[in-house]
């Protein structure tokens, strides 16, 4: 049976990496990270994409990814917290599946993402200041695309995970339970 693919928006720090990718395994479903594929595809890191091609450049190649996954079935997609800012993005991410923003506050964004050197948007003399501003221009955005908002906070994964399968009406995927005494390999 093929599944629509659920796509995660959110700040830099929300937590779209860590809970899509427990969101995947809880689904059994493949976890696709958008920033990953683009140092994939072009062989270096995003801040190095960023010092080559700006800022414009890197969100083109980000484009370019999304429209890849349009159409793909059962995939869990954490995006760059700017994927919003272009208009045909926003379009393109509904069509990949239904979309869920994973909301913060400008002081937990901050503290996660601090000690982060391999964020270039953040490399700038008030770091915090930047996340207040971003914010401020990003969430009118997320909101517009998202079909469901979760406040990531403290709660634990397993929790948030649970609230995105709850509200979009997913079950886990059943799998074979393992032979009595087998190890656990995970």
């Amino acid at each position: 049976m093929s599944h629509p693919s659920i796509v995660l928006v959110g700040m830099m720090g929300a937590g779209k990496s860590t809970v899509g990718k427990a969101l995947a395994k809880h689904l059994s479903w493949e976890f696709v990270d958008t920033d990953h594929l683009i140092e994939q595809q072009t062989g270096v890191s995003i801040p190095t994409i960023f010092e080559i091609e700006g800022e414009a450049g890197f969100r083109r190649r980000e484009s370019q990814v999304l429209t890849s996954l349009t159409g793909r079935q059962g995939l869990v997609v954490a995006t760059g917290g700017g994927i919003v800012l272009a208009q045909a993005n926003r379009v393109h991410l509904k069509e990949v599946g239904p979309v869920v923003y994973l909301s913060a506050s400008a002081a937990e964004l901050y503290q996660r993402t601090r000690m982060d050197k391999n964020r270039p948007l953040l490399q700038s003399p008030n770091p915090r200041k930047t996340i207040e501003d971003l914010l401020t221009l990003r969430h009118p955005l997320y909101t517009e695309v998202s079909d469901l908002t979760i406040e990531t906070g403290r709660q634990p994964v397993s929790h948030l995970v649970q609230r995105i399968c709850d509200a979009l009406g997913l079950v886990a995927s059943v799998v074979a339970p393992q032979t009595r005494g087998a190890e656990d390999n995970e």
